[in-house]
């Protein structure tokens, strides 16, 4: 016999939970602030066609990821406000409440990070490769 049981969470975990998204959410977005200065950096130095084209990869990517982090930054803060009106709401039982886990959720900002770490890595690699060539160059003139 199979059975679908679902999860609960009790409220003081969703909201670490809620929590701990929204550090992890400004942390990346600061780090595509950063990325951003980065390519920036690389652009105004180096003009060939090949790293012009890469520069654009990474903006892109970095405008689809930004979306994301704002869409799970949404979401988060919908569902913080939607516990805190049921807490309003019920004072004298939010305590003895459990609510459905979102593991949906968890796996959409889990994804997230692994990308975002992923393309930190791709972006690092290019930045010191870039910036290696550009000293390169720089030396043969």
């Amino acid at each position: 016999m199979i059975t679908t049981e679902t999860k609960t969470k009790h409220i003081d975990q969703l909201r670490v939970e809620h929590q701990l998204w929204a550090s992890a959410i400004e942390l990346y977005t600061d780090e595509l602030k950063i990325f951003q200065n980065w390519l920036e950096e690389i652009a105004v130095k180096n003009m060939s066609i090949e790293v012009r084209k890469q520069i654009e990869h990474f903006q892109n990517q970095f405008i689809i990821q930004k979306e994301q982090l704002d869409i799970l930054n949404h979401e988060t803060n919908i569902h913080e406000q939607w516990l805190a009106e049921l807490a309003k709401e019920n004072p004298s039982t939010i305590d003895r409440k459990t609510f459905a886990d979102y593991k949906g959720m968890r796996d959409q900002m889990k994804t997230s990070i692994k990308f975002l770490l992923s393309l930190k890595t791709n972006l690092r690699n290019f930045y010191v490769n870039g910036c290696e060539s550009l000293n390169q160059n720089q030396n043969l003139n």
